[in-house]
Protein backbone atom coordinates (compact mmCIF):
# COMPACT_ATOMS: atom_id res chain seq x y z
CA UNK A 1 0.00 0.00 0.00
CA UNK A 2 1.14 3.52 -0.87
CA UNK A 3 1.63 5.68 1.55
CA UNK A 4 -0.33 8.77 2.03
CA UNK A 5 1.49 11.84 3.26
CA UNK A 6 0.26 15.82 4.40
CA UNK A 7 2.38 18.72 5.78
CA UNK A 8 2.02 21.11 7.47
CA UNK A 9 3.65 24.62 6.99
CA UNK A 10 4.42 27.19 9.92
CA UNK A 11 3.58 30.25 8.53
CA UNK A 12 5.51 32.35 11.17
CA UNK A 13 8.29 30.89 9.67
CA UNK A 14 7.83 30.17 6.12
CA UNK A 15 9.32 32.69 3.84
CA UNK A 16 7.79 31.99 0.69
CA UNK A 17 11.57 30.78 -0.81
CA UNK A 18 9.76 28.12 -3.15
CA UNK A 19 12.25 25.78 -2.62
CA UNK A 20 10.13 22.95 -1.50
CA UNK A 21 7.93 23.21 -4.36
CA UNK A 22 11.42 23.02 -6.36
CA UNK A 23 12.26 19.97 -4.63
CA UNK A 24 8.74 18.43 -4.23
CA UNK A 25 8.47 15.05 -6.67
CA UNK A 26 5.43 14.54 -7.04
CA UNK A 27 4.93 18.50 -7.26
CA UNK A 28 1.87 18.71 -4.74
CA UNK A 29 3.36 22.11 -2.99
CA UNK A 30 2.79 25.56 -4.31
CA UNK A 31 2.22 29.02 -2.99
CA UNK A 32 -0.69 30.02 -1.25
CA UNK A 33 -2.58 33.43 -2.43
CA UNK A 34 -2.79 35.13 0.91
CA UNK A 35 0.15 36.82 2.51
CA UNK A 36 1.39 35.71 6.07
CA UNK A 37 2.23 38.86 8.90
CA UNK A 38 5.35 39.25 7.27
CA UNK A 39 4.29 39.76 3.48
CA UNK A 40 5.03 36.26 1.88
CA UNK A 41 2.98 33.85 0.14
CA UNK A 42 3.46 30.73 2.26
CA UNK A 43 3.80 27.08 0.97
CA UNK A 44 0.94 25.03 0.82
CA UNK A 45 -0.10 21.40 -0.34
CA UNK A 46 -1.74 22.48 -3.88
CA UNK A 47 -3.38 18.75 -4.49
CA UNK A 48 -3.75 15.24 -3.37
CA UNK A 49 -0.47 12.99 -3.79
CA UNK A 50 2.02 13.71 -1.40
CA UNK A 51 3.80 10.74 -0.29
CA UNK A 52 5.13 11.95 2.39
CA UNK A 53 8.92 11.16 1.79
CA UNK A 54 10.41 14.74 3.57
CA UNK A 55 11.95 16.06 1.21
CA UNK A 56 10.49 19.67 1.50
CA UNK A 57 11.28 19.85 5.23
CA UNK A 58 15.25 19.26 4.34
CA UNK A 59 15.37 21.50 2.28
CA UNK A 60 13.52 24.36 3.92
CA UNK A 61 15.83 26.82 5.56
CA UNK A 62 13.90 28.17 7.89
CA UNK A 63 12.08 24.41 9.40
CA UNK A 64 8.50 25.53 9.03
CA UNK A 65 7.23 22.64 6.99
CA UNK A 66 6.28 19.27 9.65
CA UNK A 67 5.70 15.98 7.44
CA UNK A 68 3.13 13.82 8.41
CA UNK A 69 2.30 10.02 6.72
CA UNK A 70 -0.35 7.75 6.91
CA UNK A 71 0.93 4.11 6.70
CA UNK A 72 -1.90 0.61 7.27
CA UNK A 73 -3.90 3.63 8.83
CA UNK A 74 -1.81 4.79 11.67
CA UNK A 75 -1.08 8.58 11.13
CA UNK A 76 2.81 9.18 12.29
CA UNK A 77 5.39 12.58 11.97
CA UNK A 78 7.81 11.72 9.33
CA UNK A 79 10.63 11.83 11.91
CA UNK A 80 9.37 9.20 13.84
CA UNK A 81 10.04 6.52 11.34
CA UNK A 82 13.55 7.98 10.63
CA UNK A 83 14.45 6.52 14.47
Amino acid sequence: MASKGWIEVNETYCKGCELCKSACPPGVIGMADHLTPKGYHPAELIAEGCTGCGICTVVCPDAAITVFRELSGAKVRAAEMVA
